[in-house]
Formats: C-alpha cells, sequence, structure tokens
C-alpha cells in the first residue's frame, strides 16, 4: 500500500518551498517568457529522474551515507549556485534588449542546461527524494521499488504543477514587458539570492 493521503500534502509542501529551482523557473519566466521558463523545468524534472532513479536502485541511500560523496556534490553546487549569482549580476550591467537578443541567439539550451545543474548539483535534493519517498510505502515489499518509482512519477507531477504556477507568476510581473531598469532590478534580486543560498549551502553541515 502507498500512503497517497500523506505523500501529496508532504510533497505539495515541500515543491511549494521557495528553492533555487523555483526562484530559476520563476526568473527565467520573467526575463525570456513562460514557453521557455517551461523549457527550463523540463531539465529541472529531467534532474529529478535521475535523481529518484538512484533511490530506485538503492543507490540513493549509500550516496546519502557517504559523507565524502555528499561534500563533494554540496561543493559543486556551491560553486554552480554562485556562479549563477555572479552571472545575474553581470546580467544587470546589460540592457534588456541585448540580454533579449543573447537568449534569441542561443536558444533554450542555456536554460534547459541551468535548470538541470542546478536541481543535479543539489545535495539536499537527493536527500530529500531518499528520505521522503520511502516513508511513504513498505521498504519491505517485494515491489518496493514499484511503490518508491510511483511516488517518485507523483512528485515529479506535483513539481511540474508547482513550477507552472511560479511560471505564470513570472509571466503576470513580464507581460506587460517591464522597463530595462526594472529587468535590472529582477536580475540583480536572483543575483544576489543565488549568492545567498550558495553561502548557506557551504555553511550548511549535511552529516
Amino acid at each position: 500500500m502507498i500512503d497517497w493521503a500523506g505523500f501529496i500534502p508532504a510533497a505539495l509542501l515541500v515543491s511549494l518551498i521557495p528553492g533555487a529551482n523555483q526562484l530559476l523557473g520563476l526568473s527565467n519566466a520573467v526575463r525570456h517568457g513562460p514557453l521557455r521558463a517551461l523549457a527550463g523545468v523540463g531539465g529541472r524534472l529531467a534532474a529529478f529522474v535521475v535523481l529518484i532513479g538512484l533511490v530506485v536502485a538503492g543507490l540513493g541511500a549509500i550516496l546519502a551515507a557517504s559523507a565524502t560523496a555528499l561534500e563533494v556534490i554540496k561543493w559543486v553546487g556551491v560553486i554552480y549556485l554562485a556562479w549563477l549569482g555572479i552571472h545575474s549580476l553581470r546580467g544587470a550591467m546589460h540592457a534588456e534588449t541585448q540580454h533579449a537578443e543573447a537568449t534569441t541567439r542561443h536558444g533554450v539550451r542555456p536554460i534547459v542546461a541551468h535548470e538541470f545543474a542546478v536541481a543535479i548539483s543539489n545535495p539536499k535534493a537527493l536527500l530529500l527524494f531518499a528520505a521522503l519517498l520511502p516513508q511513504f510505502t513498505d521498504t519491505t515489499a517485494p515491489d518496493a521499488n514499484i511503490r518508491i518509482a510511483l511516488l517518485g512519477a507523483a512528485y515529479l507531477l506535483i513539481e511540474l504543477l508547482v513550477g507552472l504556477l511560479y511560471i505564470a507568476a513570472g509571466r503576470r510581473i513580464g507581460a506587460t514587458g517591464i522597463p530595462a531598469r526594472t529587468q535590472r532590478r529582477v536580475s540583480i534580486g536572483t543575483g544576489v539570492t543565488f549568492l545567498g543560498m550558495s553561502a548557506l549551502l557551504a555553511a550548511d553541515d549535511l552529516t
């Protein structure tokens, strides 16, 4: 049996909490539009599929118990979040039109890649799946892996729906074509937030 009544509210609460990926989705919707932001969410979900697959295969618990593995993943995440923050602050120095032209030239691949990298390099995401999913089913059952996979699939759907809410909020902010000054403020706010998240992750003891 799977405790869907307990899992769905818990997963919804976890997904609703603003994190690096949700902030990135919101920022992408403001700066690049909802369709590109949605493509970015696809990159995030692809990373989560990998992490959930590790949990289903039993590797999630092994990695979660390895202080060395968590430390490596943690510092990769710290460096990448810091890079995103610096990149956003540098982007604030350019005009909105220049930024839009650069985005059009490079397509959606950088947006998808950024979302994937942020999600896959977040050790807390791995810990979340390794700790959350098994709580809502009997892990001693013969089909425990199938049940965990179903829980993972349900979480992906919830993450998609919540991601759409953040995209809708970003679209509302940028619907009327925000001026360059506001665009710079969004970029500065995003950059500062990412740098703050990087610092918090660096100071966090995952063991």
